[in-house]
Order: structure tokens, then sequence, then C-alpha cells
């Protein structure tokens, strides 16, 4: 078998001398988290999934939530200190993150974003994460991620 091929967030994560493990799945095109958790065998409540957001200030934001939740936005542009934030749009992840869709990860992005991971993440030693490509999922601890990142816990996710 070939050497696995780093991406900017597995690069990241050695450079700061953290482990983690890489999951690979087979995957041509986008999935969404739930399908991803489901090939990789990854705990739903363990795996997350990585939304860029931009605020009225026209900053851009983080936010690493479970993958089988949606952000709620006031939450979110209260955690950043913001008036509101919203989605940036499919079509400028690329240029933004330098990451695609589906392959977003919160670690090795084009410049370091202010990073919100969600409180959840806390009760667990490792959280399912994008390893920075699509098909490649990375176990990472959050509290490891956080340090990386510089980034900090919050409750950013709507609650019925």
């Amino acid at each position: 078998m070939g050497k696995e091929v780093k991406t900017n967030a597995m690069r990241i994560l050695d450079k700061n001398k953290i482990p983690y493990e890489i999951l690979n799945y087979e995957c041509g095109e986008f999935i969404d988290g739930l399908h991803t958790a489901e090939a990789t065998g990854a705990p739903v409540e363990q795996s997350f999934k990585t939304l860029v957001m931009q605020g009225k200030s026209r900053q851009y934001y983080v936010f690493v939530i479970p993958i089988a939740d949606e952000v709620d936005l006031k939450a979110a542009a209260r955690a950043v200190g913001e008036k509101s934030v919203e989605m940036i749009h499919v079509k400028d992840i690329t240029a933004i993150t330098g990451y695609v869709r589906g392959g977003c990860s919160p670690l090795g992005m084009k410049k370091q974003f202010p990073t919100i991971v969600h409180e959840s993440a806390a009760a667990f030693d490792k959280i399912y994460i994008s390893g920075g490509r699509i098909g490649t999922s990375i176990t990472v601890n959050p509290d490891s991620l956080l340090t990386v990142v510089r980034g900090q816990y919050a409750d950013v996710i709507r609650h019925e």
C-alpha cells in the first residue's frame, strides 16, 4: 500500500505533536456528515461538521458542530461577538478556506479564523472531523483541537 498523502489538517496536527487517527472511506463526491459517519463507522454523537460563516463585520468564523444538529445563528453570532452571522455560499468555500465542500476541516484553512467548537465535544476523549479532503475523516482530542485552532467551546446549536 502507498504512503498516506497528508492534508494540511494532518500536517498541522503533526507539527503540534497531536495524535490523531485517519479514517478513509469510499466517496466520489460530497456526502453529508451522517453518511460519512455511516461509511466510517464513527459514532454519530462524536462526529462533527465544519461550517464557515461570515459576520456582519465581514469577518469569517468557523463553527464545529455535531453532524446531526443545525447551527443556531443567533447563538453563533453571540459566541463570536457579532450582531449576526450567515453561512458563506458553497461556491466561495474553496476561495475562503482552501478546502472543497465535504472536505472542509477546521484545521489548515488558508487563514486561521476564530473557531467555536460545540460544547458537547468536551464530553469525549476524541471526536471525528473532516481530514481535509473528501473521503477522509480524522479523530482528534477536542481539547487538543481547541488549542491548535485557538478556539473555544460554546453552545451554538438549535434546541427544539
